[in-house]
């Protein structure tokens, strides 16, 4: 009797055991899912500029569509390339690079900033342009921001509870900033499916060059550089070495940008960059003197 007692036990609680075990490894496989940013085929890839077997660093199109912004708010403010490394580091803690809208308490948005602490209201930290504009407000007033290590500077904004948590993103967002501020060219690229969601709209790609860089970024407002019927092409106004830096920051939004925008190519400098093939080299030159977006049709 003992024996037939206990068997059905044992039967049970081995039942229980396992059903709990893949419940734990179907919740730790969504878990890495949702921070790693899976969405599925299309998928964004910055390298290091010299190549080969260097570091490299994958992303969703929306994490590359908010680093973008992230760098370009920077850029925009004169703020340098370690600034936009603070930043993109920070925003990788927080929130692996997506707005999200939940978190700690009252935390929103990119960099998790909180309304009852004075960042703004839930809908403006929800705004990628403006709460990374507010990050570099406040980074700003950190003195000697730039040579301080970069997990310091992060937490004097953040006032995070993990305040070295910051530091281990510091080689993937130094990665991000060489390519979003135009000093690695042609190093980032996002492998994309086939525009879904109907043409591109010219007028929308210039409303987010304007919030992401400012209203200067094109000629003049009714203009838009546009060439072409569904082509945007954005001037490059900036001298030697600085002009090249300045259209690759450019092409390099455009890029992270596509999947949301609709952009099917962009080319500057020579090189064309296509949603199925990636960076390549044109025979024609481009040329340097504009950023050229041609639009899903």
């Amino acid at each position: 009797m003992p024996r037939t007692t206990a068997s059905p036990r044992r039967s049970r609680l081995f039942r229980t055991a396992a059903a709990f075990t893949v419940l734990v490894a179907l919740a730790g496989y969504l878990a890495v899912q949702y921070l790693s940013g899976h969405e599925g085929a299309p998928r964004c890839t910055v390298a290091s500029a010299d190549g080969g077997e260097g570091r490299t660093y994958g992303m969703s199109p929306a994490q590359a569509a908010n680093a973008a912004t992230i760098s370009a708010v920077g850029t925009t403010r004169g703020l340098p390339e370690r600034a936009v490394t603070i930043a993109l580091a920070t925003a990788l803690q927080e929130s692996a690079l997506r707005n999200i809208d939940h978190g700690d308490r009252d935390s929103l948005g990119l960099f998790q900033q909180r309304p009852s602490q004075g960042w703004g209201t839930p809908a403006q930290i929800m705004d990628p342009v403006y709460a990374s504009a507010e990050f570099y407000e406040h980074l700003a007033e950190v003195p000697g921001y730039s040579r301080l290590p970069l997990t310091v500077a992060a937490q004097r904004v953040q006032k995070s509870g993990f305040p070295q948590a910051y530091a281990k993103h510091e080689p993937d967002a130094a990665l991000l900033a060489a390519a979003l501020t135009g000093r690695a060219p042609a190093s980032l690229t996002c492998s994309l499916p086939a525009a879904a969601d109907g043409p591109g709209d010219a007028a929308e790609v210039r409303s987010g060059l304007v919030r992401a860089f400012g209203k200067d970024v094109l000629p003049s407002a009714g203009s838009a550089g546009a060439s072409a019927a569904g082509t945007v092409s954005v001037p490059v106004r900036a001298e030697g070495d600085a002009t090249s830096r300045r259209g690759w920051e450019l092409a390099h939004w455009a890029v992270a940008q596509a999947g949301t925008l609709r952009i099917e190519e962009v080319a500057y400098a020579g090189r064309v960059w296509t949603t199925d093939t990636g960076w390549r080299t044109e025979r024609k030159e481009s040329g340097t003197t504009a950023v050229r977006m041609r639009l899903a049709q």
